[in-house]
C-alpha cells in the first residue's frame, strides 16, 4: 500500500475523538492510585483494592449493558458514556474543592468509569462496523491501534510530568475533559441516521431476560475461531498485566531503577506498536490473515520470560527496553488483524453483546491475575512471579485456530481467504 486511504470525514471525527480520550486515559495514568497515597493517605492494601475492585465491579456492573446497547444506535450511546465518564471523573476535584474527598467515592468512580469503558467499547466496536466498509475495516483498526500506542507513548510521561508540577488532580480533570471533547468530536459526525439504521424492535416493550446476558458468550464460545482466539486473548492480556506490579516492584526495588528508568522503559517500546499497526494490513495483503494472526500472535507469547532475567544498570534497562519492544511490535501487528476479524465473523445484531462480553471477560481476568499473582510475588519473590506468567504465556500460542478451523472463513481485506 502506498498511498495513505482516505476513510471519509465521518471516520476522521470518529478517530480524533478516539485519539482526543485515549490521550487524556493515558495522561491520567495511575492518577486515582496517586491520589490515594498523596492525598488520602491510603495504604498498599487499600491501593490494590481501588485498582482491581474498581475494575472487577465494573467489569459486572457492565454486563447488563451489553444487550441494553445492541438495542439502540451506537453513536448516541457513546455520546452518553463519554459524558458519564467526564461527569463521574470532575467529581473528584470538585470533591476535593469542597473538602469532602474519601476513599470510597474514588471506588464508586472507578467503577462507573470501568463499566462506561466497556460499554463505550462494545458500542464503538459496532459503530465502526457500521461506519466503514468491510474492505476498509482493517485500516481503520490499524489508525486506531496506532493511536493508542502514540497515547500510550507520550501520555505516561507527560502526565507524571504534570503530576509532580500541578498534583494528580490536574490530570484527572485533563481526562474528563479529554471525554467531553471526544462527545463533541462524536456529535460532529452527523446525524446517526446517515451511518447506521435504527435497531429492529417488536411491539413489545424491550425486557432484558436472564439468556440476553449471556448471549454475547454463548455467540463467541459456538464459533471454533472466536472461541480459540477468546480464550487466548484473555490469557494472553491477564498474564502480561498480571507480571506488572511485581516487575514495577522488582525494577525500582531491588535492581534500583529511577522512576524516570521505569518511566522510560516502558514508553519507548510503544513505537513498535506504531510500526506493527502499521504493517499489519500490508502483512495480510501478502501473507492472508490466519498465517498473520498466527505468526503475531505466537510472537507476542515469545518475550515476557525474558524480564525475569532483568539485571540492574544501562544493560538491564536496555533488555526490558528491547524485550517490551518485541512484544509491543508483535501486539500491534496482531491487534488490528485480530479485532478486524472479530467484527467481520460478528453479525450486526449481535456486535454489542459479542465486544461487551469479551471485554468483560478480559478485564475481569485481569484483575482476577493481577490479584493472583501479587500474592504469589509475596509468596516466592517478584522475579519468581515474573517467570511463571512468561512461561505460561509461553503455552497460549497452543490456543490459537488453525488448520481446519479456518475453512470457510472470508477474507477481510479483499485477498483470498486461505
Amino acid at each position: 500500500m502506498t498511498g495513505r486511504r482516505s476513510l471519509g470525514r465521518r471516520f476522521g471525527w470518529l478517530w480524533a475523538a478516539y485519539a482526543v480520550s485515549s490521550f487524556g486515559t493515558r495522561l491520567a495514568f495511575d492518577a486515582f492510585a496517586m491520589i490515594a497515597i498523596l492525598v488520602l493517605d491510603a495504604g498498599t492494601a487499600q491501593v490494590a483494592l481501588l485498582a482491581s475492585a474498581g475494575l472487577a465491579v465494573g467489569a459486572v456492573a457492565a454486563v447488563s449493558l451489553g444487550p441494553w446497547v445492541e438495542r439502540r444506535r451506537k453513536r448516541p450511546v457513546m455520546v452518553a458514556m463519554d459524558l458519564v465518564r467526564c461527569a463521574a471523573l470532575l467529581s473528584v476535584p470538585a470533591a476535593f474543592a469542597l473538602g469532602a474527598l474519601g476513599f470510597t467515592q474514588l471506588l464508586v468512580v472507578s467503577v462507573v468509569v470501568a463499566a462506561a469503558d466497556i460499554t463505550f467499547g462494545a458500542a464503538s466496536g459496532a459503530y465502526l462496523k457500521a461506519l466503514v466498509p468491510p474492505e476498509d475495516l482493517l485500516v481503520a483498526n490499524g489508525r486506531l491501534e496506532s493511536t493508542t500506542w502514540t497515547a500510550t507513548m507520550l501520555g505516561p510521561p507527560l502526565g507524571g510530568a504534570a503530576v509532580g508540577l500541578f498534583g494528580p488532580l490536574l490530570t484527572v480533570v485533563a481526562d474528563a475533559v479529554s471525554y467531553l471533547l471526544s462527545a463533541v468530536g462524536l456529535r460532529a459526525i452527523g446525524p446517526s441516521d446517515r451511518d447506521e439504521p435504527r435497531p429492529v424492535r417488536t411491539g413489545e416493550a424491550p425486557r432484558l431476560r436472564a439468556g440476553d446476558l449471556l448471549d454475547g458468550w454463548r455467540f463467541i464460545l459456538a464459533d471454533p475461531v472466536l472461541r480459540r482466539l477468546f480464550f487466548n486473548t484473555v490469557l494472553v492480556s491477564g498474564l502480561i498485566m498480571a507480571a506488572s506490579p511485581p516487575l514495577a516492584v522488582l525494577m525500582l526495588g531491588p535492581l534500583g531503577f529511577a522512576p524516570w528508568q521505569y518511566g522510560l522503559a516502558f514508553a519507548l517500546p510503544c513505537v513498535g506498536g506504531l510500526i506493527g499497526s502499521r504493517l499489519s494490513r500490508p502483512l495480510v495483503a501478502r501473507f492472508g490473515q490466519r498465517t498473520v494472526m498466527l505468526t503475531a500472535g505466537t510472537l507476542r507469547a515469545c518475550w515476557s520470560v525474558g524480564l525475569a532475567f532483568v539485571g540492574p544498570g544501562p544493560a538491564g534497562l536496555v533488555l526490558v527496553v528491547v524485550l517490551e519492544l518485541g512484544l509491543i511490535t508483535s501486539m500491534g501487528v496482531f491487534n488490528p488483524v485480530y479485532a478486524t476479524y472479530r467484527l467481520a465473523q460478528t453479525p450486526t445484531d449481535r456486535v454489542a453483546r459479542t465486544l461487551s462480553a469479551w471485554s468483560v471477560s478480559s478485564k475481569a481476568s485481569v484483575a482476577a491475575m493481577t490479584g493472583l499473582w501479587g500474592v504469589l510475588a509475596g509468596l516466592t519473590g517478584p522475579r519468581t512471579a515474573i517467570a511463571v506468567a512468561g512461561f505460561l504465556l509461553l503455552a497460549t500460542p497452543l490456543l490459537l485456530p488453525r488448520g481446519r478451523r479456518w475453512a470457510g472463513r472470508e477474507a477481510v481485506v479483499g485477498v483470498p481467504a486461505e
